[in-house]
Protein backbone atom coordinates (compact mmCIF):
# COMPACT_ATOMS: atom_id res chain seq x y z
CA UNK A 1 0.00 0.00 0.00
CA UNK A 2 1.72 3.18 -0.96
CA UNK A 3 2.01 5.74 1.80
CA UNK A 4 -0.07 9.17 1.33
CA UNK A 5 2.02 12.19 2.21
CA UNK A 6 0.49 14.89 4.22
CA UNK A 7 -1.75 17.72 2.78
CA UNK A 8 -1.68 20.01 6.03
CA UNK A 9 1.01 21.44 8.17
CA UNK A 10 0.91 20.13 11.78
CA UNK A 11 -0.51 23.73 12.50
CA UNK A 12 -3.35 23.35 9.61
CA UNK A 13 -3.77 19.79 10.59
CA UNK A 14 -4.20 20.47 14.17
CA UNK A 15 -6.32 23.29 13.69
CA UNK A 16 -8.70 21.30 11.38
CA UNK A 17 -9.01 18.62 13.44
CA UNK A 18 -9.47 20.73 16.83
CA UNK A 19 -12.43 22.09 14.45
CA UNK A 20 -14.09 19.04 13.14
CA UNK A 21 -13.95 17.60 17.05
CA UNK A 22 -15.59 20.74 18.33
CA UNK A 23 -18.00 21.61 15.73
CA UNK A 24 -18.93 17.78 15.10
CA UNK A 25 -17.75 15.17 17.50
CA UNK A 26 -17.90 16.74 20.70
CA UNK A 27 -21.83 17.17 20.89
CA UNK A 28 -22.54 13.89 19.92
CA UNK A 29 -19.80 11.76 21.65
CA UNK A 30 -19.15 13.39 25.02
CA UNK A 31 -19.30 11.78 27.56
CA UNK A 32 -20.77 8.56 27.08
CA UNK A 33 -17.91 7.48 25.16
CA UNK A 34 -15.31 9.70 27.00
CA UNK A 35 -11.89 7.66 26.34
CA UNK A 36 -12.70 6.18 22.72
CA UNK A 37 -10.65 6.73 19.65
CA UNK A 38 -11.99 9.52 17.02
CA UNK A 39 -10.42 9.40 13.17
CA UNK A 40 -11.15 12.40 11.70
CA UNK A 41 -10.82 13.11 7.95
CA UNK A 42 -9.55 16.82 7.36
CA UNK A 43 -10.61 17.10 4.19
CA UNK A 44 -14.60 15.98 4.39
CA UNK A 45 -15.24 16.02 8.20
CA UNK A 46 -16.44 12.53 8.34
CA UNK A 47 -15.39 10.71 11.30
CA UNK A 48 -15.39 6.88 13.27
CA UNK A 49 -15.57 6.26 16.95
CA UNK A 50 -14.22 2.92 18.04
CA UNK A 51 -12.13 1.90 21.21
CA UNK A 52 -9.43 0.67 19.21
CA UNK A 53 -7.00 3.56 17.17
CA UNK A 54 -6.56 1.53 14.26
CA UNK A 55 -10.01 0.02 14.21
CA UNK A 56 -11.40 3.55 14.10
CA UNK A 57 -9.04 4.46 11.44
CA UNK A 58 -9.78 1.59 9.32
CA UNK A 59 -13.43 2.23 9.52
CA UNK A 60 -12.76 5.20 8.22
CA UNK A 61 -10.23 4.39 5.51
CA UNK A 62 -12.61 1.88 4.26
CA UNK A 63 -14.99 4.69 3.84
CA UNK A 64 -13.04 7.11 2.39
CA UNK A 65 -9.94 5.46 0.87
CA UNK A 66 -7.76 8.75 0.55
CA UNK A 67 -8.76 10.56 3.69
CA UNK A 68 -5.93 12.58 5.55
CA UNK A 69 -7.22 11.33 8.98
CA UNK A 70 -6.11 12.50 12.42
CA UNK A 71 -6.83 10.89 15.74
CA UNK A 72 -7.81 12.18 19.04
CA UNK A 73 -9.54 10.17 22.20
CA UNK A 74 -12.91 11.21 22.88
CA UNK A 75 -12.92 13.52 26.39
CA UNK A 76 -9.11 14.87 25.92
CA UNK A 77 -6.75 15.71 23.18
CA UNK A 78 -4.18 12.85 23.85
CA UNK A 79 -4.16 9.72 22.31
CA UNK A 80 -0.83 8.75 24.72
CA UNK A 81 0.70 10.28 27.73
CA UNK A 82 4.49 10.91 27.73
CA UNK A 83 6.48 10.76 30.65
CA UNK A 84 7.64 9.10 33.55
CA UNK A 85 3.83 8.65 34.54
CA UNK A 86 3.08 7.82 38.37
CA UNK A 87 5.97 7.72 40.66
CA UNK A 88 6.31 4.96 43.36
CA UNK A 89 7.46 5.55 46.46
CA UNK A 90 10.70 3.76 47.84
CA UNK A 91 11.03 2.22 51.69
Amino acid sequence: MPVRQPRYSKEEAARRGDEIYDRDVRPQMEPQRNGEIVAIDLDTGAWEVDPDEMTAAHHLEARLPDAQIMVMRVGTRYIARFGAGRSKTVL
